[in-house]
């Protein structure tokens, strides 16, 4: 049954890291499973059959989630991107209770406000800067050397919550030949892209779970205004109409439905 569990929550994940506005390591902060994920990462080769038991069945589901579902986020987001993001922002939020659980099982300190205030303050201002940036590189063919950073990207996006590797992917030019590459299952092309992936995250995780070893209060206050940040900045605009209130539906449905998967998953 936990097998199956690491797979959907991988799925998750794998969602989170194709999905422009949101960010995989959100979810995986949201799932409640985001320093044990760190550590197994940073520190595999302790204990290497248990963190395997752990990985595998969250990397089946990543894969997935990112193969499976490139397409459909494509469709969506370019026909229904408002909805989508309702959707989002509902599940977000539902899951929002079990964040702030997870964030005070080794205490509260007033203090840790101070880093959840700058960090949200942080996604906010980089995701407005985001969304009015200019593109900065496109070319018909990205170089090996490109694609590399593409990986390295989604693995900073992956490990670290509030910073949505498709917008940035998006600033250097790269999403829709991500995209294209994953729907179309272009080896040569990825190759790159993976191994970007792997040395980012190895390189990510290890910082991370230095922080939560050290600092775990400071840590988890810090990505959960990463987590508040993103829901903020993936607000779509309002406009009156029944895209509007099929957004608030999706959004309503969405909550419940975090509230039910994250009892389920615990």
């Amino acid at each position: 049954m936990e097998f199956f569990k690491n797979i959907l929550k991988g799925l998750i994940i794998g969602i989170g890291a194709v999905a422009p506005g949101v960010s995989g390591g959100t979810f995986a902060v949201i799932l409640g499973i985001y320093d044990k994920l760190t550590d197994a990462i940073a520190n595999f080769y302790k204990d290497f059959k248990r963190k395997m038991v752990f990985l595998i069945p969250l990397g089946i589901g990543v894969v997935i989630g990112i193969l499976g579902f490139s397409k459909i986020m494509k469709y969506l987001f370019e026909f229904h991107e408002a909805q989508v993001k309702f959707l989002f922002i509902g599940l977000m939020v539902g899951t929002l209770p079990s964040v702030f659980r997870e964030a005070n099982k080794k205490g509260f300190k007033r203090i840790y406000i101070v880093p959840c205030v700058l960090t949200f303050s942080v996604t906010v201002l980089t995701m407005l800067f985001e969304s009015s940036a200019v593109v900065l590189a496109k070319s018909d063919a990205p170089s090996a050397m490109l694609r590399g950073l593409y990986g390295t990207i989604i693995g900073l996006g992956t490990i670290v919550p509030g910073v949505s590797s498709s917008f940035m992917l998006m600033f250097v030019g790269g999403y829709e030949f991500l995209l294209d590459g994953i729907v179309n299952f272009d080896i040569p092309f990825m190759i790159p892209v993976a191994l970007g992936f792997g040395l980012s995250i190895l390189l990510f995780a290890k910082i991370i779970s230095i922080l939560f070893k050290n600092h775990y209060g400071i840590t988890y206050y810090s990505i959960l205004g990463f987590v508040m940040g993103s829901i903020l900045t993936i607000l779509p605009p309002f406009t009156m109409g029944s895209g509007l209130i099929t957004g608030l539906i999706l959004c309503a449905a969405g909550f419940l439905f975090s509230l039910k998967l994250n009892k389920l998953m615990l």
